[in-house]
């Protein structure tokens, strides 16, 4: 029995069975990067409340745990935390003050090319130049982290609060940021699921290019100069999300194929939807309300299937720019608050086709001031008029089954919630 013991000893030693995960505590006045270079890879280590002014290096896996949130400060120069292994976890820390260099990307934690399955969980990243740099780490895992910018430097010398580069299967959950310069950089990051993120106060609350088969859902994006900007991009799901009050578009799809974007919010923008360069997406099921313009669509946007979804209230419901109708709702149809047909047979579809550019709209564009008359009888007739004379139109969104109903029965919560202008 002895020699067999000494026997699985031995193969235990040479094949490098690993032994159980050591915790290590960090004490007010200790050194994190002292306990990181004693600790075997697996090791916890646990840092207690105190403020700690260092720049972290992880070279192999590790847990750092934060005790009733300790602050980490970067002391404003390089990144405050640096990761270069697999598998490293970041939890329950605030992490400070990195440097503001743009050329070198300082981050409050960088993950480097490798650091494959990464998890960065409830900490506040806070006076960073970028919140958190992700470049060709795959499997990451960012959860419910509150970020930060430099808050009084300009929008374009700030940093992104959350960047991902070449990565796979990034899990960007439940996070709030703010005060950067995108809110959530994505570039070249296919798999990936972004849910429940909070965006504000920023450029972009997702600037998001080249990147195929990802999720959004259920995100709130508001008060940005842009919300969801999603662009060179394919096989997208873009479902339930929010994006309401931004000073330009809500959400941007340009340069898009096989998308579908569903059942989202987008309320009280200066362009509720920025479509351009689009094809062969399917919008369904979005409540598009109280925005300066619902729709500015153009470049050659076509074949997309745009169905069941409410226009309601915009000032101009379709900014059209093409050479040829565009057929709209031709299964379920659209709701369109200004409609002016009827339902004559009570089957829910108006008897008349709903054509978004006609003369009116077009007079509208020309002479803003007009726009004070719209709901005046002398330019209800002339719309009419311009049905019955197709001399008069121009090419325009076509709905030959518009909905008498909206989808959305809660679509009046969304009204005034306008992006602040000055008066």
């Amino acid at each position: 029995m002895r020699t067999a013991l000494g026997l699985l000893a031995a193969c235990a030693a040479a094949f490098g069975t690993p032994a159980a995960a050591a915790t290590l505590r960090v004490a007010p006045g200790g050194s994190i990067q002292a306990a990181i270079e004693r600790a075997a890879p697996g090791d916890v280590i646990e840092i207690e409340r105190a403020r700690y002014e260092e720049n972290l290096r992880i070279a192999k896996p590790l847990t750092l745990r934060g005790l009733d949130r300790p602050t980490l400060s970067g002391g404003l120069k390089g990144d405050t935390i640096r990761i270069t292994a697999e598998d490293v976890t970041i939890e329950g820390l605030i992490v400070a003050n990195s440097g503001d260099s743009l050329r070198d990307q300082n981050a409050g934690i960088y993950v480097y090319p490798g650091s494959h399955r990464a998890v960065v969980r409830n900490c506040d990243l806070a006076y960073n130049l970028f919140g958190l740099w992700i470049e060709q780490a795959n499997d990451v895992r960012v959860e419910g982290n509150l970020v930060t910018g430099k808050r009084d430097y300009q929008s374009s010398q700030r940093g992104n609060g959350i960047q991902l580069y070449n990565t796979l299967r990034a899990q960007v959950i439940g996070n709030h940021v703010s005060f950067v310069r995108d809110a959530i950089y994505v570039d070249v990051t296919h798999d990936a699921v972004f849910r429940g993120n909070r965006l504000h106060h920023s450029r972009y609350g997702t600037h998001y290019m080249n990147s195929y088969r990802n999720l959004w859902e259920d995100n709130d994006v508001w008060m940005n100069r842009g919300g969801l900007a999603l662009m060179e991009v394919r096989d997208q799901v873009v479902r339930n999300n929010r994006a309401w009050a931004n000073s330009d578009h809500g959400i941007m799809l340009r340069t898009i194929q096989d998308a579908v974007v569903e059942n989202n919010v987008v309320a009280g923008n200066q362009r509720g939807f920025f479509i351009y360069d689009a094809e062969y997406n399917t919008l369904r099921g979005n409540t598009i309300v109280d925005n300066v313009v619902g729709v500015h669509l153009w470049a050659g946007s076509k074949n997309n299937q745009v169905e069941n979804n409410d226009f309601i209230a915009n000032r101009e419901q379709v900014r059209y720019v093409g050479a040829r109708d565009e057929l709209w709702g031709v299964k379920e149809g659209n709701h369109w608050s200004n409609y002016l047909g009827w339902d004559r047979n009570g089957d829910g579809f108006g008897d008349v086709r709903y054509e978004a550019n006609d003369l009116v709209d077009r007079l509208s564009w020309r002479h803003p001031m007009m726009k004070l008359l719209l709901a005046s009888p002398a330019v209800q007739t002339l719309r009419l008029v311009g049905q019955q004379f197709p001399l008069l139109r121009a090419p325009s969104i076509v709905d030959p089954k518009p909905r008498m109903q909206p989808h959305n029965p809660n679509w009046s919560q969304w009204l005034g919630r306008h992006f602040p202008r000055p008066d």
